[in-house]
């Protein structure tokens, strides 16, 4: 059966992640030759240089459940914004099955001319279940000539073939399938009209290079299994012709709305424009251990055994930026954000003006549930949309602990913490190591990617567990050698004088060779 429909009128939604042009990318340097029209999906655009050079056919290839209609649709919907004539041509989903897909993400839309050629619903005999086809119209060229015939009458710029699976079916011979895909390429050259050719890869050996180099660009979408949290997906445009495009892959969701792809980062497209400041905790003898602080631009490691206070003094500088008007952002993926309120509050911090105003802002974050690309994605918001000035990811452990599979997760790491220096942003990393007293091992080697590291140790003496502290690295200027004690009050955080009277603290059984007095009271807690 062959049948032509039209759904009702509309555009995407203009929710700031649904529309996906609502979103503000860093760009891309966009390419100068060939026009180039938008694919509907603003990250997609990025990646391409400024989107599809004009009037070719381009091969999608992916696994069903990657997104390849919803892609598709808003390729189309994108046309349909710019008064532009499109088509979808579907030889295996129903039109019903396409009004669902866009109910489902707030798409009412009319002017989408759909070509249907699926079989009757009750026409299941024998004969029909050969091809989804009748018999009388099993010919290969048949099908191709019926389908041309209504998209010349169309006149469309943009046109969508879903799926190439069935085509393949109908032609059996691999010789006589790529000649009808070369015709079909042929047909639409010159015709100022955009061809996405889909394919769900259900074919025996699931990747058709023959069709790869037909198309003039191919863009591919795979869906990753993870043993635990959701799928990632991921997409890679593998081939554009006569055109640069940000290589590699790029994660991507399917939520409300559409597909939202996450362009790679790369740290060298994004300029430095920052004069270099120092960021005060409030702390004066903290401060001091830094050489007057932490800098912009920088990045500092807080490594340390649990509980330590690696979390509560990332958390001051937080707290003294916002009150300085400065935006500062806490990601937390360990600890829950009312606990982290809570203690703040103990500690004299109120944080709740400074969260009613927007200067302070705390998000937890559940990485099961979240790609690495996302992530990314909100961080720069927050620097282009916000001026973000200090960062805090607590913690390390979290992060990297819960995408196991991520292989290349801290060249990730690298890259954002390049940008967000080049940005100005201070960003502070605290990292938990295994152990309490004596030996410690790191689970994870971060510390060549900070600019400087402040050691967190426990200690004993005179019968009780103390802390100290000590910066062992600063590559962005001078910063004391001293070892201090670090103390937890009502008061807020203390910090003491040099412990000159002790030899092996960082060990975690020091010897004292000096007076008592010159250790700060434990009462003070």
């Amino acid at each position: 059966m062959v049948e032509q429909s039209k759904l009702s009128e509309g555009t995407v939604g203009s929710d700031g992640r649904g529309s996906n042009h609502s979103k503000s990318m860093p760009a891309f340097k966009k390419e100068r030759g060939p026009d180039r029209i938008h694919t509907g999906i603003a990250g997609l655009d990025d990646i391409l240089g400024g989107g599809l050079p004009k009037g070719h056919l381009y091969l999608v290839e992916g696994d069903p459940g990657t997104g390849k209609t919803t892609l598709a649709l808003q390729f189309l919907l994108e046309g349909i914004s710019q008064s532009e004539r499109v088509i979808y041509v579907t030889l295996s989903e129903s039109r019903a099955e396409l009004e669902q897909v866009a109910h489902s993400h707030g798409w009412p839309f009319e002017s989408l001319q759909i070509y249907e050629m699926v079989p009757p619903h009750d026409d299941l005999s024998s004969d029909a279940q050969y091809t989804v086809f009748h018999p009388s119209e099993v010919e290969l060229a048949d099908t191709i000539t019926a389908i041309l015939e209504q998209v010349d009458e169309c006149k469309p710029q943009r046109v969508v073939f879903d799926s190439l699976s069935e085509l393949r079916m109908l032609a059996r011979d691999p010789l006589k399938y790529r000649r009808q895909i070369l015709a079909l390429k042929r047909h639409f050259a010159g015709r100022n009209c955009t061809v996405l050719l889909l394919d769900d890869r259900t074919a025996e050996g699931s990747h058709d290079l023959q069709l790869q180099s037909i198309a003039h660009g191919v863009v591919m979408m795979q869906s990753l299994e993870r043993d635990f949290g959701i799928k990632r997906r991921r997409l890679e445009i593998r081939k554009l012709r006569g055109s640069s495009y940000r290589e590699g892959f790029h994660d991507y969701i399917i939520e409300t709305g559409g597909i939202s792809i996450f362009p790679r980062l790369i740290a060298s497209e994004h300029k430095p424009g920052f004069e270099r400041k120092t960021v005060p905790s409030g702390v004066e003898e903290l401060d001091d251990l830094f050489g007057g602080g932490i800098d912009t631009g920088t990045s500092t490691l807080f490594i340390g055994p649990a509980g330590c206070g690696k979390s509560t003094v990332a958390l001051r500088y937080a707290f003294s930026s916002a009150l300085r008007g400065e935006k500062a952002v806490i990601f937390t993926f360990d600890e829950a954000v009312a606990t982290l309120i809570e203690r703040a509050r103990g500690l004299g911090m109120d944080t709740a003006p400074l969260l009613a105003n927007g200067t302070l802002e705390i998000q937890q974050i559940d990485p099961a549930e979240l790609a690495p690309g996302e992530f990314v994605a909100r961080v720069r918001r927050l620097v282009d949309k916000q001026h973000l000035r200090v960062l805090v990811l607590d913690s390390m452990n979290g992060f990297l602990n819960a995408m196991p599979h991520e292989r290349f997760l801290a060249m990730q790491l690298h890259e954002l913490l390049s940008y967000l220096g080049q940005q100005g942003v201070a960003t502070i990393l605290t990292l938990a190591q295994h152990g309490f007293i004596g030996n410690m091992e790191t689970p994870v080697d971060v510390s060549y990617l900070a600019d400087s590291v402040l050691l967190f140790r426990y200690f004993e003496h005179a019968g009780e567990i103390r802390q100290a502290l000590s910066v062992i690295k600063k590559r962005s200027g001078p910063h004391e050698r001293a070892i201090r004690e670090l103390v937890f009050a009502q008061t807020g955080i203390q910090v003491g004088h040099p412990l000159k009277q002790f030899e092996g603290v960082l060990t975690g059984v020091p010897s004292f060779i000096g007076d008592l007095s010159e250790v700060r009271n434990s009462s003070a807690t």
